[in-house]
């Protein structure tokens, strides 16, 4: 039986000596690394497992339940397990395994959730929302522009759990970063949930930064000559972009705060100045996007106003030429109406002067208008 059988049938043990007991089960199978990404004994859903001692990747070789209770034994270092969407029934062993609240478990299994921090006994759940920038050739009414996932922490005395929806937001350059610094990975699992928020944070400057050039070539077009015909459906689609990565951003400011100011035991005080960056991080992408949504509406607001100066424009055209045309039609109605008796109408130059009087009132009326702009 694989690891996943093994931790299918944690489901059904007591809790009580529950980790001994699944451990007992494990010993008798083959071990499985976990370390490796091709590998997946837990279901498709693992994408990493690695134990970590004083900073250090350990060696491989063991399966979850081997490094956990090796962890546990001996009192030092820490498990990462890294989990892709998994389904109820691949997170039920690790749910018993690593003892984490129902509540928490659902929420992670289930995703489309705020970004918060909960304590669960000595268990923190963090929910992180991850952004990533939809490249596009041209910007117009329904490009997709911000693409959002949502990515879940679990963080114990010596575990951390990581569980990711969707198709960004992947930790493993984070992981080998982390690698690199010994030191900070030695603080324990709250390094990592540092490393982890701050990642995402990252994440929303550069995307902030990339929506300012879509930004800049909409106010562009606006304001060009011909900005009355720009399509204010590309203003609106960056509006409703712009209020899912909102969405993502705002909510996170409170949890960073309470990561570092609220004493926590899982959380080392050391880490908690660290966090204080990262809300300074978060505080600029957050003022990035309410100043990106003023600019639009500006941006909006200046659009209609040209098109309002652009139909008045048109709307003063119009009159201008109903006024040339209004002096023909009325000479012409009043020589129409077949009275007996009418001036000049037997006259032999009565027909030249008639057309000739219309000719001056049209070019009089023409230059007035041309003068004042209207034609």
């Amino acid at each position: 039986m694989s690891m996943a059988g093994n931790l299918r049938k944690v489901t059904g043990l007591d809790r009580v000596g529950g980790l001994r007991k699944v451990a007992r089960l494990a010993r008798r199978r083959p071990r499985v690394d976990l370390s490796h990404p091709a590998r997946s004994p837990l279901g498709s859903s693992v994408v990493n497992c690695v134990t970590y001692r004083d900073g250090v990747r350990a060696p491989g070789g063991r399966d979850l339940v081997d490094a956990v209770e090796r962890v546990r034994k001996s009192g030092d270092g820490f498990v990462w397990l890294g989990l892709h969407e998994p389904t109820d029934q691949e997170f039920a062993g690790i749910a018993e395994l690593f003892d984490l609240h129902p509540l928490a478990v659902e929420d992670a299994i289930e995703a489309h959730q705020r970004p918060k921090v909960e304590r669960y006994g000595e268990t923190l759940f963090a929910v992180f929302k991850t952004v990533c920038y939809v490249e596009h050739e041209e910007l117009t009414a329904t490009s997709e522009v911000v693409n959002t996932g949502e990515l879940m922490v679990f963080v114990g005395r010596d575990f951390v759990i990581s569980v990711r929806h969707g198709r960004h937001g992947s930790l493993g350059p984070l992981r080998e970063e982390l690698e690199s610094d010994p030191d900070q990975l030695a603080k324990g699992p709250s390094a990592v949930l540092h490393a982890i928020a701050d990642h995402v944070v990252d994440d929303y400057l550069n995307v902030t930064d990339s929506v300012q050039s879509d930004i800049d070539q909409v106010e562009t077009d606006v304001f060009a000559a011909d900005g009355a015909r720009a399509d204010p459906g590309r203003i609106y689609q960056l509006k409703r972009e712009l209020l899912e990565l909102k969405r993502a951003v705002v909510p996170l400011a409170r949890p960073l705060l309470d990561l570092s100011d609220r004493p926590m035991r899982v959380v080392d005080p050391e880490i908690q100045a660290y966090f204080r960056d990262v809300s300074d991080h978060l505080l600029r992408a957050t003022e990035q996007i309410a100043a990106f949504d003023e600019l639009l509406n500006s941006i909006l607001q200046a659009h209609l106003a040209q098109v309002t100066v652009a139909q008045n424009e048109d709307m003063r055209k119009i009159t201008a030429w109903a006024a040339v045309i209004a002096v023909p039609t009325m000479v012409c109605g009043v020589y129409g109406m077949n009275f007996d008796h009418m001036p000049e109408l037997h006259w032999q130059f009565g027909y030249p002067l008639v057309i000739g009087v219309i000719v001056v009132a049209c070019v009089v009326l023409y230059r007035g208008f041309r003068r004042n702009g209207w034609l």
